[in-house]
């Protein structure tokens, strides 16, 4: 098993280029097997998430292939509509070829998914919503067997979900595309990410209204046809960066990004003291001092977004005063906290918040990666103390951060991966 080797104490200053977001990545890729020819899709990251998804693709009988970061499919000549828990088990986005299957051809078998164990987040919501639509749903053996009424399409139907879900939104939404009639969905995710969906649908000949707000109007069509189209900037990536120049008094410049997906983090590095200055496709953070204290409640979009609470988290520590940091969406989101603390945090967790008291400067221990937002706070704690860290069980950065050894030596990080 891979680990990073980091000695710091370094001060996090320099251009780094966004990748393409993992999370609007992989529901893109799913679209992918809606139209029934060639679809080119741009600005795609190279990561392990990614790559899992183009396999469990392939294996489907769809010609797919990465050249850089383009992937280009072909999937007229599906073979099967299998997703098996070999792939499905390493991540829980897997689940989003669901919808893509039963829209299209009126049934699919996917394993239950997997990923980083941050919390319960059950499919439930999924599946109301496809047997809403006249789908029958068996769940057996750890699959999802899902079939669309007699003559193979699902029906619009009118659906609220019981609590906001990011990926239920995204497979619901992708299935009423080619469903009969008219679907209204009520309470739906709001996140740039399911926003960059349903604008590729619409690119495929989907009809959507109401994309960005709680209700969504799908009027379904015969058919999808391939598109081009351009994963959005990795706003998770982006503030991943962009904090490091907060606890190091350090400078960022980020590239190929968007300040527009990422407004409520960046009020919040404004508020620790942190110049922020922006422009059409950049962010840059300048930090002099010390940061200060705040108080952070994550919630759904437009809100503070879960992905970014360990990172803040990070900064906390190192921050003057006390901050009160509240995980309102996984209740299990808090592992990285006794990481934290053997590297000299001081961090104490009271049911679903933290109070965290900030400390002059981290100290290098070894330490263990949790979860995949969790291993960049503890990477940019390492680079911030002043001694050798190792951090271990690093595949969980390795499936949402792009050539992330490199961009982090460009921002003056001494790091080196130790091969396992």
């Amino acid at each position: 098993m891979d680990k990073f080797k980091i000695i710091g104490k370094s001060r996090i200053a320099g251009e780094v280029v966004i990748s393409g977001s993992k999370n609007a990545a992989l529901p893109l890729l799913a679209a992918m097997l809606l139209p029934s020819d060639e679809t080119v899709l741009h600005n795609v990251p190279t990561l392990k998430d990614t790559d899992t998804l183009i396999k469990l693709i392939a294996g489907m009988g769809v010609a797919i292939k990465k050249e850089g970061n383009t992937v280009i499919a072909d999937a007229r000549h599906v073979a099967n509509y299998y997703a098996p828990y070999e792939l499905v088990r390493t991540m829980r986005a897997s689940i989003l070829v669901l919808g893509a299957l039963l829209g299209r051809f009126g049934e699919a078998e996917v394993s239950l998914p997997g990923g980083c164990s941050i919390g319960s987040r059950p499919v439930d919501q999924h599946l109301k919503a496809f047997e809403a639509m006249g789908a029958t749903i068996l769940v057996e053996n750890g699959y999802v067997k899902a079939k669309a009424p007699a003559g193979g399409r699902l029906m619009g139907c009118d659906f609220a979900f019981d609590m906001v879900t990011v990926g239920g939104t995204e497979n619901v939404i992708m299935a009423a595309s080619l469903a009969r009639g008219t679907t209204r969905l009520e309470n739906c995710a709001c996140e740039p990410e399911v926003v960059d969906l349903a604008n590729m649908l619409v690119a495929m000949g989907a009809k959507i209204d109401g994309i960005g707000t709680p209700t969504m109007i799908i009027e379904g069509v015969e058919s999808l046809h391939g598109c081009e189209y351009s994963v959005i900037a990795d706003r998770i990536e982006t503030g991943s960066y962009l904090a490091g120049a907060l606890m190091s008094e350090g400078d960022v410049l980020t590239t190929n990004t968007s300040a527009e997906l990422l407004h409520p983090v960046l009020k919040k590095f404004e508020a620790m003291g942190a110049t922020i200055t922006t422009g059409d496709d950049w962010i840059r953070a300048v930090m002099k001092g010390r940061p200060k204290a705040v108080d952070i409640r994550t919630q759904v979009h437009p809100g503070f977004p879960t992905d970014m609470q360990a990172q803040l988290m990070a900064v906390c520590c190192l921050a003057d005063g006390t901050s009160t940091i509240i995980e309102n969406i996984f209740e299990n989101r808090f592992m990285h906290v006794p990481e934290l603390n053997r590297m000299g945090a001081n961090i104490r967790i009271d049911g679903h918040t933290a109070i965290v008291t900030g400390v002059e400067s981290f100290m290098p221990a070894p330490v263990m990666a949790t979860d995949l937002r969790a291993s960049m706070s503890l990477v940019m704690a390492a680079a911030c103390a002043d001694g050798e860290s190792i951090i271990d069980r690093i595949y969980h950065i390795d499936r949402g951060y792009d050539n992330v050894e490199s961009k982090l030596k460009s921002l003056g990080v001494n790091i080196e991966r130790i091969k396992g």
